[in-house]
């Protein structure tokens, strides 16, 4: 009987390694069709900063780290003083009494931003909110303003107001008047009518409270 086997080399084989080119890496050709994504939108803000020597004299209350307090005196004018008296001060060319000086304490605002114009492209997305966070950031690291941030609160249309805007992020109007507006529209869950005007400061330790959470809302 004849055995139809086929006879199989059973030796191990052994692989031959060849010579291949290197590979070097080379930039990639530019993708045609392909467009930059927008960049996110942002709010409009128009800053200035005013100097101390700008010597604006501020009313109402105010902390005392935005405001040089200066003992000043002064004088009331000769019709005043004629006027509360009703005295003459000169007779036949002579003084006849000396006008009495008095001493007042003025606040001068120190070096700081003040915010001339916000505008968001987007209302209650964060915008707003992120503009003014960047500000506060640019304030705090200013050596000279250390933080300081001043407004104004005026209407530019009839309906609208910024005072509520402000007042969320920590802003408060040097009038304490306003500011109880301000709480009640608050509580009450209301618009600012009518609009609150006046300027409004950012207190320090609110300031800080913006810049670690970055939204009060």
């Amino acid at each position: 009987m004849i055995n139809n086997i086929t006879t199989t080399d059973v030796r191990p084989q052994m692989s031959v390694a060849k010579a291949t080119p290197s590979v070097t890496s080379m930039s990639m050709p530019a993708i045609l069709g392909f467009k930059t994504p927008q960049l996110k939108e942002k709010a409009t803000i128009r800053v200035k900063k005013i100097k101390r020597g700008d010597n604006i004299i501020i009313p109402g209350e105010i902390d005392d780290n935005y405001v040089d307090i200066v003992e000043e005196e002064f004088t009331p004018s000769q019709s005043s003083y004629n006027n509360s008296s009703g005295g003459n001060f000169f007779a036949n060319g002579s003084l006849l009494f000396q006008t009495p000086t008095y001493k007042r304490k003025t606040k001068y605002l120190k070096n700081c931003y003040i915010i001339d114009y916000i505008q968001s492209p987007k209302a209650r997305c964060g915008l707003g909110t992120a503009a003014i966070k960047q500000l506060a950031e640019k304030a705090m690291f200013d050596s000279k303003a250390e933080g300081r941030i001043v407004t104004f609160s005026a209407p530019i249309m009839k309906e609208s107001s910024p005072a509520l805007f402000f007042y969320k992020l920590g802003f408060r109007f040097t009038d304490p008047q306003c500011n109880q507006v301000m709480e009640e529209c608050l509580l009450k869950n209301m618009p600012d009518l009518p609009a609150q005007i006046g300027m409004m400061y950012l207190p320090k330790n609110r300031l800080q409270k913006l810049l670690m959470y970055g939204d009060l809302f």
